[in-house]
């Protein structure tokens, strides 16, 4: 006679509520820890709020920070911050899925769904193999990130092989997993014409902003981007075009600006350009005084930060998929088609919804978090909604505010770096859980729209 075991609740079943329980947990032991006096160079026990921020900051991915890094939290504490970097870029459901994998040698069908939702992985009968080589290409690429920084560190600024080694590895962590932390007060401003730091962290950002499936597309058929899917041609291609014009607009807006630009030389400006115009994917560092730039840069970057890297990747904001999907579904909508058609594909319905109710609860959550924003704290328009947008896409930019808001708008800060994480529709499905399949429709009503 076969046993059956009573179903679980969906509340709990449901694999977004699994994912959002994973982050939540993360975010509690990494507080727990940064609690702690031996995660501080005083030896004394942080504020809860101090370490709650910090620890959501870093499973977040996020790098806004209210306490210097390398001067308040001690050695273990960064040592504590870099784990919890690594956790959230991976994906707790990834690291979760991988270690039942090792024991069990094999997944429940609720543990596989819960993992591919988190991998956004296509087949679920690959996602062992899917999970090991999102595992192993991470460590494959902080690994070789590491050992430039470590080069780098050790020759170039003499620093000695364990200290080089320390900082090489925290900031590889840090810049695969788009993550902006860095152990110094200037962020990386000290490196802005240092091309092997510069382009070493930029160049990790990228490769982990771009997505865990199109770098493997990538990597089986980079000679034939004929047969690239929709997702990765959009993906680089929009990758290229937002990198491209990042840099020109920077390059415009800061090229006399005498406490940006303005001192470097060409290269120097062109090099400091580029890194600005990557950071906003959601990599977080900066080489240039974001304090002193213009309000024209500023606006670039609240772009560039809404929009965000590629899809099941490390980076955050909406993703440049969805707006390259809005992009298509507008020049449909102008051409008069029907259908909402990309090269030789048409786009299913259900992901222009996707597309757009992802696109519209950002717009709204940023827009409110800002007015919030403005109400508790001091602050200008501009640098509020900065420092707003910067946690939704989990970029953690800032132009200097972070440290002086208050309470309240740490812990509004802390709530939009959670909600950024893992995405609106996730946490949308994680609250409401049960989906309604409606058996008729209903007749058309034809609606005057603009």
């Amino acid at each position: 006679m076969t046993r059956h075991r009573p179903a679980l609740p969906g509340r709990i079943g449901h694999p977004a509520v699994v994912i959002a329980t994973g982050f939540g947990t993360a975010v509690l032991i990494g507080t727990l820890l940064l609690a702690t006096p031996m995660a501080t160079t005083a030896g004394d026990s942080s504020h809860w709020l101090t370490a709650l921020f910090t620890a959501t900051s870093a499973v977040c991915v996020t790098g806004l920070v209210v306490v210097d890094t390398e001067a308040h939290w001690s050695v273990f504490g960064e040592v504590v911050i870099a784990l919890l970097i690594q956790a959230g870029g991976l994906g707790i459901m990834t690291l979760a899925t991988l270690a039942m994998v090792v024991l069990s040698g094999r997944l429940g069908l609720r543990a596989r769904l819960s993992a591919q939702l988190e991998t956004k992985s296509v087949v679920a009968a690959d996602l062992r193999q899917v999970l090991r080589r999102v595992v192993l290409f991470s460590l494959v690429c902080e690994a070789a990130v590491a050992a430039v920084l470590t080069g780098r560190f050790l020759l170039g600024y003499g620093e000695p092989f364990g200290r080089a080694a320390y900082l090489g590895i925290f900031h590889a962590v840090s810049a695969f997993n788009n993550a902006g932390f860095a152990l110094w007060p200037d962020n990386l401003m000290r490196f802005v014409a240092d091309p092997w730091i510069s382009l070493t962290v930029a160049l990790a950002v990228v490769v982990g902003g771009l997505g865990f499936p199109v770098v493997f597309e990538l990597l089986r058929a980079w000679r034939r981007p004929r047969r690239w899917s929709l997702l990765t041609r959009i993906t680089m291609g929009l990758t290229v075009v937002l990198l491209t014009g990042g840099t020109l607009a920077f390059l415009a807006t800061e090229w006399h600006n005498p406490a940006t630009m303005g001192p470097l030389d060409d290269s120097g400006k062109l090099l400091s350009a580029f890194f600005a115009a990557v950071m906003p994917r959601s990599g977080g560092f900066n080489t240039l005084d974001i304090a002193q730039m213009n309000p024209s840069s500023w606006l670039v970057t609240d772009v560039l930060m809404f929009i965000g890297g590629g899809s099941a990747g490390t980076a955050g904001g909406i993703k440049v998929t969805t707006f390259g999907f809005l992009l298509f579904i507008v020049w449909s909508e102008l051409r008069g088609e029907s259908h909402v058609n990309i090269g030789h594909r048409r786009l299913p319905s259900a992901t222009q919804r996707q597309a757009l109710s992802i696109s519209l609860l950002g717009i709204v959550l940023v827009t409110v978090s800002t007015w919030i924003m403005l109400i508790i704290t001091p602050h200008s328009l501009d640098q509020v909604m900065f420092e707003v947008i910067s946690a939704f896409a989990t970029n953690g930019m800032s132009t200097g505010i972070t440290a002086d808001t208050t309470l309240a708008g740490h812990v509004l800060l802390s709530l939009l770096m959670f909600i950024g994480r893992i995405g609106p529709l996730t946490l949308g499905s994680a609250l409401a859980l049960k989906q309604r399949t409606r058996r008729y429709e209903l007749p058309e009503e034809r609606v005057i729209v603009g």
